[in-house]
């Protein structure tokens, strides 16, 4: 039997892995990190914050500008990180970019008490994006409501919006539980009391309700709400993996805020290598024909020992 976590005994983690994985990935130097490119999965660094973030904005352009009215296309973005979004408004506004034809879908969304959170409710991922991105674009250049789609509880009307385009790219952060989205591993319960689900079987969820890890929950509180616990929810409504392998391309942003130097060089590594696992979400990109991890140079830190 796999060991129990150390973080919770009740879920599955990356601490359940064999420990020669995690030995090998804190042994990874940064340049052992950009070796670990293949094809199906490409290594980037960035050097400075302002290229960083530049970089992916520009994703949003580079999807959008694809759009036509006979072939409508669209991005797939997250909140977290969020200091691309304020960019993106300007290169839409600067370079007058129509985006009748452009869709957005949103990650996702806390729920609380069975329904998705309103707009008002102060971490809601909506409200972030229509206030650092949507309603800082120019209204003759702006697309229309119905193509931005963020997920609710009843998931259906999400879900069926994936037919109205094709994903060009879908962004998006790597939490300290390495998910993307809030694809976090399991419970250690019922038929995963001894496994987790194999990724074939973790690969046919999609968009859906979850009950988040409680390492996500505090490092939510962490980033976003100074470590008030209390005020996270403790279930959202995310992306699954079903949606994410309609997306031509996935592209994981890491500035060294939401996971720490191990956590991404664990995933980097996991992926570069094939070895999928549902205790390690992200892992399961391995099997994504077209993925790309973003490194800002300064974020990637070390693994050594640093008593502080």
């Amino acid at each position: 039997m796999r060991p129990y976590s150390k973080i919770s005994p009740d879920w599955w983690d990356y601490t359940t892995l064999d420990r020669e994985i995690l030995d090998d990935a804190a042994r990874l130097t940064p340049d052992d990190l950009l070796a670990l490119s293949r094809p199906g999965f490409t290594v980037r660094f960035y050097d400075t914050v302002e290229d960083f973030y530049l970089a992916e904005a520009l994703e949003y352009i580079t999807s959008w500008r694809q759009a036509t009215a006979d072939r409508p296309a669209g991005i797939c973005g997250p909140i977290g990180p969020t200091e691309q979004l304020p960019l993106v408004a300007r290169l839409v506004n600067e370079l007058e970019l129509d985006l009748r034809h452009a869709h957005f879908w949103g990650m996702d969304e806390w729920v609380l008490d069975g329904r998705e959170v309103p707009e008002s409710f102060p971490l809601s991922f909506a409200r972030t994006d229509m206030e650092l991105c949507f309603n800082r674009i120019r209204p003759e250049l702006r697309m229309p409501r119905e193509n931005i789609h963020f997920p609710k509880a009843d998931v259906r009307e999400y879900v069926e919006s994936w037919k109205a385009a094709r994903c060009v790219i879908m962004q998006g952060g790597q939490g300290e539980v390495k998910h993307w989205a809030f694809n976090d591993p399991p419970r250690r319960e019922g038929p995963y009391r001894d496994q987790p689900p194999s990724p074939e079987e973790y690969r046919r969820l999609g968009t859906r309700v979850v009950d988040l890890h409680p390492m996500t929950i505090i490092q939510n509180a962490r980033t976003s709400g100074g470590g008030v616990v209390t005020n996270v929810p403790t279930q959202a409504v995310t992306v699954g993996p079903v949606e994410t392998w309609q997306a031509e391309k996935v592209s994981i942003w890491h500035a060294g805020c939401h996971d720490n130097p191990f956590g991404m060089r664990l995933t980097t590594l996991m992926i570069s290598k094939r070895l999928p696992d549902s205790s390690v979400p992200m892992s399961l990109l391995a099997d994504h024909p077209n993925v790309q991890f973003n490194f800002l140079r300064s974020g990637i830190g070390t693994c050594e020992v640093e008593m502080h």
